[in-house]
């Protein structure tokens, strides 16, 4: 038995002698399944130099392969009932530090460094199985207060994975798509079969890798108008982008489709249709005319 299965035996032990259920309300799902942890480890290319916190830690099964390539492992869990179970199963593992709170309420950055003393230019991974009612705020609070993080390996529902990763044109491509690409860029690792959890959700999930973009390769001066249009444009996305422009920056609808057409927009496209890019040179082009 490798080290792996032997750890996963270790797990289901525990969770036998607790008696333990995943809570509804938490969102909770144990993944049990060696192949699905050891891909999951393995996506995150650890090495005996890195640290890496992990979102949801719940019984300690990913924790465990976390471990065995990490130099220390950050294991955040919101449930304080598995405080005990979660001691159990991580005896011996002298590089997990234990933390029990609200990811979202948590500084990831500020408690990475303290519990493991690091550096302020010291970097980190995160890794997790995140519970799926509160998955876009978990990507966009890593994107924004984790600035010394290298990517995020994270289980998500596969509905999100794919609207994140949708081309535009389509109908996964929305403000989810614009917003997290902006930021970082996505990958897909891998799709997971709902019988891998216990116990089994009713929806299809996958596992993503986001990395944050430290270069933009798009010049967006006024990335708050862009923000503000992206969302308003698929709030909207029945309407054309004329229209959508016209209301949001209260100009003529002829006007709106003049300078549109100056900028390489066709005016009668809807948002789907709009590279990020298009959205930035649209936000660009009518705040600085707002503001002559």
């Amino acid at each position: 038995m490798d080290e792996g299965s032997f750890h996963l035996a270790r797990v289901r032990a525990v969770l036998a002698k607790y008696n333990l259920h995943p809570k509804k309300r938490l969102g909770q799902h144990f993944l049990l399944d060696h192949n699905v942890l050891t891909s999951i480890a393995k996506a995150c290319e650890l090495n005996q130099n890195d640290y890496v916190v992990e979102i949801g830690a719940g019984i300690g099964a990913l924790t465990g392969y976390l471990a065995q390539e990490a130099k220390g492992v950050l294991a955040i869990e919101v449930d304080p009932d598995l405080s005990e179970p979660l001691k159990e199963v991580l005896a011996g593992r002298d590089n997990v530090k234990t933390l029990f709170g609200d990811i979202l309420k948590l500084n990831i950055e500020r408690e990475t460094k303290q519990a493991f003393s690091l550096a302020p230019e010291a970097s980190y991974k995160v890794c997790g199985n995140l519970p799926y009612y509160i998955t876009t705020p978990i990507i966009f609070h890593l994107l924004a207060t984790a600035p010394s993080m290298c990517w995020a390996v994270l289980m998500v529902q596969r509905e999100v994975a794919e609207r994140m990763l949708a081309p535009p044109g389509t109908k996964d491509y929305g403000m989810l798509t614009v917003m997290v690409r902006y930021q970082a860029e996505v990958e897909m690792v891998r799709r997971v079969s709902p019988n891998c959890f216990r116990p089994r959700p009713e929806v299809d999930s996958a596992v993503i890798r986001v990395t944050p973009r430290r270069a933009r390769p798009w010049a967006i001066r006024n990335e708050d108008v862009f923000k503000g249009l992206v969302k308003e444009a698929f709030q909207r996305r029945r309407k054309t982008i004329h229209n959508i422009v016209a209301e949001f920056f209260g100009v003529d609808k002829a006007e709106a489709a003049q300078k549109l057409g100056v900028l390489g927009v066709e005016p009668k496209r809807r948002p789907e249709t709009l590279e990020i890019d298009e959205f930035g040179k649209i936000a660009d082009a009518f705040s600085e005319q707002e503001a002559q």
